[in-house]
């Protein structure tokens, strides 16, 4: 059966990472998380005194970018990859509200955009690849056979991450993460490199009301008739 490259594009925690890690389990495809990666570069800039709440030295990120390699290794377990920066496992680091609050200030350097771009485009060159973030179908595979935007209204969409981070043990609370969710979509919609927006020829899945399961079974018959075509 013939490969594609499948794009998932969408706001932050509508689900894009779990329906592309299922796709890619059920596929057998590789899975990437190019969120993660921005989350990675933001973690070492935030471990490294190059940004905080109050300053972020950009040129400073950039001198470091050479010392910056961030690699996917995949966890037989979890059925994914984790993410690791400069050889450690820093999946459960990224994922915590302070990388959250500010990662769309490191996305949307210019500098750092090129360099992870250049970097994903070169892991989907074989296709049979799902890869989920801001603006995989729109700048890393514009010409991708699928792609798919994922939408939900703010509220639900920080209910899901708050409910996320209180399973993780993390002390947050709702309102915090709902002005995250707000911000992020703001800073996310209007950055001048790359912003998000929906591709002309994307498919929206708004998922407020839709179970994991109920979303994945309408997500997983687009994939197969779009695969059947190509």
């Amino acid at each position: 059966m013939k490969k594609i490259t499948i794009a998932i594009d969408g706001f932050s925690s509508t689900g894009k990472s779990t329906v592309a890690k299922q796709l890619a389990n059920k596929l057998k495809y590789v899975y990437v998380d190019s969120g993660a990666m921005y989350r990675a570069v933001t973690f070492y800039a935030m471990k490294s005194g190059i940004i905080s709440d109050s300053f972020f030295n950009v040129n400073e990120l950039l001198k470091n970018l050479k010392n910056i390699i961030l690699e996917f290794k995949f966890n037989d377990k979890l059925g994914f990859g984790e993410m690791y920066l400069n050889g450690v496992n820093v999946e459960k680091e990224i994922r915590s509200l302070d990388v959250s609050k500010l990662v769309s200030k490191v996305a949307t350097v210019p500098e750092v955009r090129k360099v992870l771009v250049e970097e994903q485009q070169e892991m989907g060159k074989q296709k049979g690849v799902v890869m989920d973030g801001r603006d995989i179908g729109t700048v890393v595979f514009p010409f991708a056979e699928l792609k798919l935007f994922m939408n939900a209204s703010a509220e639900k969409r920080a209910q899901r991450r708050y409910d996320e981070l209180i399973d993780r043990g993390d002390n947050v609370s709702f309102d915090e993460i709902l002005k995250n969710v707000q911000y992020r979509d703001h800073i996310d919609s209007t950055r001048e490199d790359s912003p998000l927006y929906k591709a002309e020829d994307a498919i929206e899945i708004d998922n407020s009301d839709l179970s994991l399961k109920d979303q994945f079974n309408f997500i997983y018959k687009i994939v197969q008739k779009r695969i059947n075509e190509s």
